[in-house]
């Protein structure tokens, strides 16, 4: 799937990136925890979350992450968008919540991260 695909799944908005919509993504994680970004999400992976500051582009910074989208209609502040020009992350923005967002690309073939136990597998 691309990012172009999830942004027609989630009717999401481009904030930043819009050159970058053809890259592959092969799973998705939903959380508003910047801990587990980091224990668990790989760079391939799109994060979806409903925090707005800058932690979550950092924390995307330090595991190469290329995409965000904000769920429930959050609209970043544009230090976060040029944030994201900076580092070439994709950013998008969708009125669908977090659970609704995550069940939308899961319904459409993307898979979320797998791990057992608390480690990836």
């Amino acid at each position: 799937m691309t990012l172009n695909d999830i942004k027609g799944i989630l009717n999401a908005q481009v904030l930043t990136g819009e050159q970058f919509l053809d890259r592959k993504v092969s799973s998705a994680f939903g959380s508003d925890l910047m801990s587990d970004v980091l224990a668990f999400v790989d760079n391939s992976s799109v994060l979806l979350t409903g925090l707005t500051n800058p932690q979550v582009i950092r924390t995307a910074e330090m595991i190469d992450l290329f995409a965000i989208i904000f769920v429930r209609g959050k609209r970043p502040s544009d230090e976060i968008i040029k944030m994201g020009q900076r580092n070439n992350i994709t950013i998008l923005m969708t009125d669908y919540t977090l659970y609704t967002s995550c069940g939308k690309l899961y319904e459409n073939g993307l898979k979320g991260i797998e791990f057992e136990k608390g480690v990836m597998t």
